[in-house]
């Protein structure tokens, strides 16, 4: 419920990714520690951590692929953004790559 109040009611999409990734996370890790609780044995635990270590691995770069789609296709608000490092390195990477006399 909160992933989708936030998709709604967030104004840009990088706000709207970090309300939709966290729950997403911490409910995934509720139902896992529930069917931990109903059958407790190795052979589930070991799946579990497999399960949770992959989610945390992956949602965090997927939300950051994410959000440099949507810089790069101009589909977030830049008045919005604190600090835009992003641009700058973009910035950075198209100059060095006008001097470059192999070009």
């Amino acid at each position: 419920m909160a992933a989708g109040i936030g998709a709604l009611r967030f104004p840009d999409v990088l706000s709207r990714l970090h309300a939709a990734t966290k729950p997403q996370v911490l409910g995934l890790a509720v139902v896992l520690l529930t069917i931990v609780l109903r059958v407790p044995s190795w052979g589930v635990v070991s799946t579990i951590v497999l399960i949770m270590t992959f989610q945390l691995l992956t949602q965090p770069m997927t939300a950051h692929m994410l959000g440099r789609a949507s810089y790069r296709s101009d589909a977030l608000r830049h008045d919005l953004l604190i600090r835009d490092d992003l641009g700058r390195d973009i910035a950075e990477h198209e100059r060095e790559r006008d001097d470059d006399p192999a070009r």
